[in-house]
């Protein structure tokens, strides 16, 4: 009887585990969809020299992040020689260049396959023409109206920004402060920003504040370590938080200066934004190295965009390279409904799709949260599958991530006497 039940056993568990490995397996094959890494590495290669031939520079060149932000693309007769755009490619970015301002440093821009148009990268960076389309708001956000003083925002209890620039490496074409860029780069002035410290320190429930922009990493080493510094000796500030994308679209401003001045001020918590697993370079995984070395912990907020990550397989398997990164998924946002943006973005039932796709079928580490940010300004709503299907005073049903239907008691039996244990 005993060995009938043990052969019982290992037959059930052959099958559970043949089906958990046909799972893997549909995953692992839609992943052969993306592009080769060894092909994708060559182009990019390619698209290196190719740019370094136009824009006169060198291998030292390259490496300088103040080389890659003097030498931002930004005009679309440079981008049809570096890419071979065709004059309706170029027709369309300028018309749009009207409206929207554009810049991409030579290092994301060499990320663009030759096949560019259906390209993430290009995407991201690229004006296309649906940015004209109506529809959206300049401030979502109500960032506006949530602002008590220069450079804050504040919408929670206990935390706030402050936005020290509208400089970036690239102007994301999803960037929900698009309102901010304007025609020049800007730092907030060291007026303002004084004005926004004294806030937070005469508010002392204010534990978490988050340096973003624009870029924060944008600001020079000085300014940065100002900030940091200034924020590190008021008491009841607990943690500082630094908003950036350079690991991803300028890694070369991860500097021994900037590595230097966060190891300074611990604990650092840097928020990047990796939106697809083509981000994830070699280059970027040594700026994330040097960072955390520097003792910050880093974050991921990726953005949930139509045609780039909005495939459930494509976001697993950016959240699985990022862990392998040390890069923590932290958040996926929902697309904000900004002014021009409406071609990004997607409807709320995908991310549900997404995250159903996630819980479960790869650990937990690699399961951010869904993230809807409430129109005016009221803050984030995580939004997720319904597993709890029924509650009850007595008992409680719940859903697994396969679908099976689970009842456990809800009432917990407490022994209060010492005659309830006698036999």
């Amino acid at each position: 009887m005993k060995e009938k039940r043990v052969l019982q056993n290992l037959h059930r568990s052959i099958l559970r585990s043949n089906k958990l490995k046909a799972d893997a397996l549909a995953f692992l094959e839609d992943v052969k969809a993306l592009p080769d890494k060894a092909a994708v590495q060559k182009q990019t290669l390619a698209r290196k020299k190719r740019i370094l031939e136009i824009l006169g520079g060198t291998e030292k060149d390259w490496s300088n992040w103040q080389w890659q932000i003097k030498n931002r693309i930004k005009d679309s007769a440079v981008l049809a020689a570096i890419l071979g755009l065709s004059d309706l490619d170029r027709k369309r970015i300028d018309k749009v260049s009207l409206h929207y301002r554009w810049a991409i440093s030579p290092y994301y821009l060499s990320l663009v396959a030759a096949d560019y148009e259906d390209n993430p990268i290009y995407r991201q960076a690229v004006p296309d023409i649906g940015e004209l389309a109506p529809g959206g708001s300049l401030d979502p956000m109500n960032e506006a109206q949530t602002s008590p003083a220069p450079c804050v925002t504040r919408r929670y209890p206990d935390r706030m920004i402050i936005n020290v620039t509208n400089q970036c490496a690239m102007y994301c074409r999803h960037c929900q402060r698009r309102r901010n860029i304007g025609e020049i780069d800007r730092h907030a002035r060291l007026e303002d920003i004084k004005v926004a410290l004294d806030y937070v320190a005469k508010n002392e429930e204010i534990r978490d504040v988050l340096i973003t922009g624009g870029d924060a990493l944008l600001l020079s080493n000085q300014m940065l370590n100002f900030i940091l510094a200034e924020l590190h000796k008021i008491p009841h500030v607990e943690i500082k938080r630094i908003g950036t994308r350079t690991p991803v679209t300028m890694p070369q401003r991860i500097t021994p200066e900037i590595i230097d001045i966060i190891h300074r001020y611990p604990p650092v918590f840097i928020n990047t934004q990796f939106n697809h697993p083509l981000e994830v370079t070699s280059e970027a995984k040594l700026a994330c190295d040097r960072l955390i070395e520097a003792g910050a912990v880093l974050g991921n907020q990726a953005v949930l965009l139509r045609g780039i990550n909005d495939k459930p397989f494509i976001m697993r398997k950016l959240n699985q390279e990022l862990l392998k990164i040390r890069v923590r998924p932290y958040y996926i946002f929902h697309a904000k409904n900004v002014q021009g943006t409406g071609h990004f973005q997607t409807s709320i039932n995908q991310g549900m799709e997404i995250m159903e796709s996630l819980r479960g079928h790869t650990s937990g580490l690699a399961i951010p949260t869904y993230i809807v940010n409430a129109p005016g300004g009221f803050g984030k709503i995580p939004v997720m599958p319904n597993y709890l299907m029924k509650m009850q005073k007595d008992k409680i049903v719940l859903r697994t991530w396969e679908g099976r239907i689970s009842e456990l008691d809800n009432q917990p039996q407490l022994y209060t006497e010492e005659s309830d244990l006698e036999v």
